[in-house]
């Protein structure tokens, strides 16, 4: 297993805290709670392979997509 942490900012309240990444699942999209103001928080993981790259997306989960 490989975990990374990554710093990222809550889309509600602002606030920073760290985000543990299981990278050897691939590319992940899933949920997880701000530990401050308890809002769901939407991620993306896509792994780079080829740039050996991590990109991680947040979003507020009651975003809509058109």
């Amino acid at each position: 297993m490989s975990l990374r942490n990554q710093r990222v900012s809550c889309p509600h309240c602002g606030h920073h805290f760290h985000l543990q990444l299981d990278t050897s699942q691939g590319d992940q999209d899933f949920s997880e709670d701000c530990p401050n103001c308890c809002h769901p928080i939407h991620c993306q993981l896509h792994i780079n392979e080829l740039n050996r790259t991590i990109e991680v997306h947040i979003d507020a989960d009651n975003e809509q997509y058109y």
